[in-house]
């Protein structure tokens, strides 16, 4: 007999593990808004990083249309991926947008979910990187919002059990400073 599956009831998201997801700043805008940019962003990265730049433009408006800060998006998208130190995030063999889900021990009714930005897998280890595209960036790991590291530790936790015998990274690339920043497995 084919086991039930689990209902969205009972899936859980590593984005919805509560706790802020980004710092407060003047800057900032409301949540909604915040949203949009990100996907939007997330969108250039994912494409850009499949081909030539010199179409870069094109794609993103033919993606976006005539968003009023298209120009601001595409600045930032192609600053992270020309950056030399992000290469190995869009080098052939990495994985974007990748769908994950995992049982969660502590809870024996319930299924973790949730899709990963990149997915970097080596012989020995596994890179979980996730996208952020807030206005405030943090300046050292103990300053990361919390909501973001309960988000990353899913991710470890999830991949610990598709990668058992590798050894599990997260990191978070702040898109504003084309910065990755890797967690301790401590902190997440």
């Amino acid at each position: 007999p084919v086991p039930q599956h689990a209902t969205k009831e009972n899936t859980l998201s590593p984005s919805d593990l509560g706790c802020a997801k980004a710092l407060p700043s003047a800057d900032g805008l409301d949540e909604e808004a915040a949203k949009l940019r990100g996907t939007r962003i997330h969108l250039l990265l994912e494409h850009f990083a499949t081909i030539p730049v010199e179409n870069w433009d094109a794609i993103a408006l033919a993606l976006l249309g005539d968003v009023p800060d298209l120009s601001d998006l595409i600045v930032e998208a192609k600053r992270v991926v020309t950056d030399p130190n992000l290469q190995f995030l869009f080098a052939k063999g990495s994985l974007c947008e990748i769908p994950i889900t995992a049982n969660l021990p502590e809870f024996p009714n319930r299924t973790l979910h949730g899709v990963v930005d990149r997915l970097i897998v080596n012989v020995a280890d596994v890179w979980v990187v996730d996208f952020k595209t807030n206005i405030s960036v943090p300046q050292s790991v103990e300053s990361c919002p919390e909501g973001l590291l309960r988000q990353m530790g899913a991710y470890a936790h999830a991949l610990t059990q598709v990668f058992p015998d590798h050894e599990v990274s997260t990191a978070i690339l702040w898109t504003r400073t084309a910065r990755l920043m890797a967690l301790p497995h401590d902190l997440v």
